[in-house]
């Protein structure tokens, strides 16, 4: 935390799709970015990735990816997981699960596929659940993470 910040309660952290975090930046980064120009004068240089029309068409693209009964069960298997451990406070939601599906459908989309397949689950899967998932303290501590990958090993691909 830092000063002057608040942690959310659970249900507005359910809200957001992913948490990534980045890490500080590498000597030479943190250097230019020291020794560059304000970033605030470079947002009137950078061009935009993509129109808001193109955005529509692959937000449509996702929900056309593929997803069959057999990773639905993987999903469900892994949710299932989640809220029978003893390594969390509480499961993850409904809204979590829908989330790592679609997370999973963009990944796979982004990976030249139609289909998904359970290694984009879990690639997705710590960005997803991580910040949705409060580790119980029983025993040595370990961050959500870390009981994230552990699930991971823990549930078998159908």
């Amino acid at each position: 935390h830092q000063v002057g910040t608040f942690p959310l309660p659970e249900s507005q952290l359910d809200r957001f799709l992913m948490r990534i975090e980045l890490g500080y930046p590498d000597h030479n980064a943190e250097r230019a970015l020291l020794q560059g120009v304000d970033r605030r004068d470079l947002l009137n240089t950078i061009a935009p990735a993509m129109q808001p029309a193109e955005l529509v068409t692959l937000q449509a693209e996702v929900r056309g990816v593929h997803v069959s009964n057999a990773l639905v069960d993987y999903v469900q298997a892994l949710i299932d997981h989640s809220r029978r451990s003893n390594a969390f406070v509480a499961g993850l939601s409904p809204r979590a699960a829908l989330s790592l599906l679609n997370a999973a459908r963009a990944w796979a989309l982004l990976s030249g596929r139609n289909q998904v397949v359970p290694e984009d689950v879990q690639t997705v899967m710590p960005g997803v659940a991580g910040h949705r998932l409060v580790p119980r303290l029983n025993g040595v501590p370990r961050t959500s993470l870390e009981l994230v990958a552990n699930m991971l090993d823990s549930v078998a691909i159908p």
